[in-house]
């Protein structure tokens, strides 16, 4: 999901407070129209000599207005400035990702924090993320952090069956991906593009839980019932909402977004087979060779407390929290069956995922 922005060709926002802690009117220098860079709230007077100011740069790929009243949450307790750079909808998360394998000799990002676990683990992976464990870090449930502690996992969103209210009843609306294989969605169905996003992880889930055979079938049958790609799934819903699509595969803050717009759009937990829905959970990582470490130990600890996973929860994003003081306060987000799933696993499809569906949906 992707809020409207005021300029959407906008790369980096870089947010700080000023003495008195309130947030003053934007300033753009001239040098940061090169750069793609957004002054929000810049500290000092006119004419005063700005002392020497810590910093963290952040690579994020979580929708910018969820992400931004986080940071400046940190910025204030900490007096660390935060510049963040944020990711666009169709290409979401794979161009980060690609950014810093780019500047992976000379890094300009000291933080990783994305809105999916797969393309984190492959990071780590190739090696361009740093193993660090916050100290009192609260124990999440099993398989959301790397055993090397390269990355930790929380606040997730879920897989679901979006559908549109109007033209499918709550009793018919799909609720495992098998469903959507019956003839009568033929022509109904609408996804984002499998290459980018929680739908590549998504695709990926069925090659590690069904096997590539049965997840090959999976993909030939969506086909066959004329399943529609669109650039993600804002998209998705926004074809559900308009009467393009009747049902479609999403996350729970779009569905959640479409709400909060009045849209005709409600969801079911997608199933897989005898499985539960998958939870996809943002992660969290300090960049190998970023340029202030300890600035970025300070922000992943505070990303992996328990008023970061609070905010993420009582955000538009409402992702469920899995920090242990916090999870039970939130049951409206809570998903009853979770798919049990190895992401390193599901990681590891992603090649074989990608090109089936490629080859088979495109």
């Amino acid at each position: 999901m992707r809020g409207t922005r005021g300029r959407r060709g906008r790369a980096w926002a870089g947010v700080w407070l000023a003495a008195a802690g309130d947030l003053r009117a934007a300033v753009r220098h001239p040098a940061a129209v090169v750069l793609g860079v957004v002054l929000l709230g810049a500290a000092g007077g006119c004419g005063e000599a700005a002392a020497p100011a810590r910093q963290v740069v952040v690579y994020c790929s979580v929708d910018e207005q969820v992400a931004q009243p986080i940071l400046e949450a940190f910025q204030r307790e900490s007096g660390i400035r935060v510049l963040a750079r944020y990711d666009t909808e169709a290409g979401k998360t794979v161009g980060l990702v690609q950014r810093l394998r780019a500047k992976a000799a000379r890094p300009e990002a000291d933080v990783f924090w994305s809105g999916e676990v797969f393309h984190t683990i492959r990071l780590a992976e190739e090696g361009l993320l740093e193993a660090f464990r916050p100290e009192g870090l609260a124990p999440r449930p099993e398989g959301l952090a790397d055993a090397g502690g390269r990355w930790h996992g929380f606040a997730l969103r879920v897989r679901v069956a979006a559908y549109h209210t109007g033209r499918v009843a709550e009793a018919e609306a799909p609720g495992r991906l098998e469903d959507l294989l019956d003839p009568k969605w033929r022509g109904r169905v609408v996804m984002a593009v499998p290459e980018f996003g929680t739908t590549c992880g998504h695709v990926a889930s069925w090659f590690a839980h069904y096997g590539a055979e049965r997840a090959t079938e999976i993909l030939r049958g969506l086909r066959a019932n004329g399943v529609r790609l669109v650039d993600g799934n804002t998209l998705v819903v926004r074809h559900i909402a308009t009467g393009q699509a009747d049902v479609g595969l999403t996350d729970t803050d779009d569905v959640y977004a479409a709400q909060r717009n009045g849209w005709p759009v409600a969801m079911k937990y997608l199933g897989h087979g005898d499985g539960g829905a998958l939870a996809i959970p943002n992660t969290v990582a300090l960049v190998a060779g970023g340029p202030h470490p300890a600035e970025g130990r300070a922000l992943v600890t505070f990303l992996l407390g328990e008023r970061a996973e609070r905010m993420l929860a009582e955000s538009d994003s409402h992702n469920t929290p899995t920090h242990p003081a916090v999870a039970g306060d939130y049951p409206a987000y809570a998903c009853p069956r979770l798919l049990a799933v190895d992401y390193a696993r599901v990681s590891a499809c992603m090649p074989e995922a990608m090109a089936a569906a490629g080859k088979i949906l495109r």
